[in-house]
């Protein structure tokens, strides 16, 4: 399983959306991917994040690259992942 691939939601795990979830929608190289929630379902609006600052689901949801919000929340509510999405995930902040 491909941990950083399209259509595969993640946790952010840094920064003030720190806990929402959101959905890979491309990947731009090797550090960064973009992101979205997305805004309206999750509060996770579409950015360019480190994938230092991820930490992948074993969810996935049938996106192509690049969709737009609407077709991400389409295809959340086709797979019945709506309600997960909102859900909030409790994340420690360790300090080095």
């Amino acid at each position: 399983m491909p941990a950083i691939e399209i259509g595969r939601i993640c946790v952010k795990v840094s920064g003030r959306e720190a806990g929402r979830k959101c959905v890979i929608v491309d990947i731009i190289d090797d550090s960064f991917v973009l992101i979205t929630g997305p805004k309206s379902l999750t509060g996770v609006k579409r950015r360019r994040v480190n994938i230092k600052h991820i930490e992948p689901l074993d969810k996935k949801i049938p996106i192509s690259r690049g969709a737009s919000d609407e077709e991400v929340l389409k295809a959340i509510g086709e797979s019945g992942l709506t309600d997960f999405m909102k859900e909030r995930v409790k994340v420690s902040t360790s300090v080095v």
